[in-house]
């Protein structure tokens, strides 16, 4: 994986403008005033400490708020050019698929395939179509093996390739994770970052990844926003961010790569840009 940038023009799909939200049992708002653009095809990270509104935020993307929480909601969400907040969630489903943070929590069939296929029943998806979506998800995401398989036989990697080809099967645009690493040890974690890099390459699929472990995603990702207190306090490439000398202030957890970038800086070894992985850490070092 290699670290990437957004080029110019991309086409706005999701946009974000002066949303705040408040939960009916708080004494304060759980987003604050956000103003967020997000381009066709870019990957971008939300980091920030618990609390600070990351995963309202994403609520407020896939339409559980308003549609599901109810609060004080102020402002406008836009994905593909519908307004979230006046459109049902079966439309929605077609353009926003969202992974929970635990996988189990949206797969629960008898096999696979039929996890799968679940989403797609769901909208009356004709069974020609429905069983070539399937096959293609299952294939993209590994799990073709395992379509007879039921899912409490599957390992927590399995599980998490499962549920996103739940989600791919229904082919949105737009795909919201939840920290989608959390549960997973360290390789099945890359496995799964790599994963995403691949779908975001071949199948040009937009992503929003709420993720603490920021060494496994930063190498893909287009754009890092940094949110605290409910509002949105940095956002930019993540090389860029990673080097602000408030990042860390707002809870963000700097991969050693970029921590090690910023303190040959300020022994005075300057180089040209800030690396996201050891590979091009050494390239650097070796253009000295």
């Amino acid at each position: 994986m290699s670290a990437r940038t957004s080029g110019p023009g991309r086409k706005t799909l999701a946009s974000v403008e002066r949303l705040s939200f408040r939960y009916p049992d708080s004494a304060r708002a759980a987003v604050r005033d956000v103003t967020l653009e997000v381009g066709e095809g870019e990957v971008v990270l939300l980091a920030g400490p618990s609390g600070c509104g990351k995963s309202t935020l994403l609520r407020c993307i896939n339409g559980l708020i308003p549609h599901m929480y109810h609060g004080e909601y102020q402002g406008r969400v836009v994905v593909g050019g519908l307004e979230v907040a006046k459109t049902p969630m079966s439309t929605l489903s077609e353009n926003v698929g969202f992974l929970f943070q635990n996988p189990e929590n949206q797969i629960f069939m008898f096999s696979v395939e039929r996890d799968v296929a679940f989403g797609l029943q769901n909208l009356s998806v004709p069974r020609e179509e429905m069983r070539t979506r399937v096959d293609e998800a299952m294939r993209l995401l590994g799990v073709s093996n395992l379509a007879t398989r039921a899912p409490h036989e599957l390992s927590d990697g399995q599980k998490q390739r499962t549920a996103l080809a739940g989600v791919v099967a229904m082919r949105p645009r737009l795909v919201i994770l939840d920290e989608p690493t959390s549960l997973l040890d360290p390789k099945t974690a890359l496995e799964v970052a790599e994963l995403i890099g691949r779908l975001n390459r071949e199948l040009g699929i937009t992503f929003i990844i709420v993720e603490h472990r920021l060494e496994l995603l930063v190498p893909l990702a287009h754009r890092l926003v940094v949110m605290e207190g409910g509002s949105k306090v940095l956002d930019g490439a993540p090389e860029e961010v990673l080097s602000d000398p408030r990042v860390e202030s707002y809870g963000v957890n700097v991969p050693p790569i970029s921590r090690l970038y910023t303190s040959l800086a300020r022994d005075g070894i300057r180089l040209p840009r800030n690396p996201s992985t050891p590979e091009e850490l050494a390239q650097e070092i070796n253009d000295l």
